[in-house]
């Protein structure tokens, strides 16, 4: 499996996300070398400020497919998922997470300090933790979130 082409698509929807009037954040669900389900952050047209791209996934992709157990899938995500994402990805029990940018980069591109690694802090502290593959086009990732946090930080 090569993480890059996987991760590409989620930077791809990130970018789709800003398109349609969201936040830069996209994620990608893999199982057996195949996309299998897509989704970017749509907490604006859906107000729903809980419909981040990989909790909107799990949650569209488990109703529409009828399960709840993911250990067999690999989920690419932009940027390394919020407390509640990782909350789900543990609640599905998730095989595998990828991600670009990490939280750490995110805190630093809106100018706060002190950021954790939320998934990390999540996953350690739960009774399921998914394989963690951080970093993967991680600039390219990074990237993204400076050019839509640049002239759309919220104050």
């Amino acid at each position: 499996m090569d993480d890059k082409i996987y991760m590409k698509k989620a930077i791809e929807l990130a970018k789709a996300a800003v398109e349609h009037g969201n936040e830069p954040f996209g994620a990608v669900l893999v199982k057996d070398d195949e996309i299998v389900f897509t989704n970017e952050n749509q907490i604006y047209t859906k107000h729903d400020p809980t419909f981040h791209g990989e909790a909107g996934l799990i949650r569209e992709f488990c109703e529409k497919i009828g399960i709840t157990d993911l250990h067999e899938y690999t989920m690419y995500a932009s940027c390394e998922p919020c407390f509640m994402c990782s909350g789900a990805m543990v609640w599905v029990k998730l095989g595998r997470l990828v991600y670009g940018a990490s939280n750490d980069d995110l805190e630093k591109i809106l100018g706060n300090e002190g950021g954790c690694n939320c998934s990390r802090i999540v996953f350690e502290n739960s009774f399921w933790k998914p394989d963690v593959t951080e970093g993967v086009l991680r600039e390219e990732s990074i990237k993204v979130l400076e050019e839509y946090f640049r002239t759309h930080q919220k104050g």
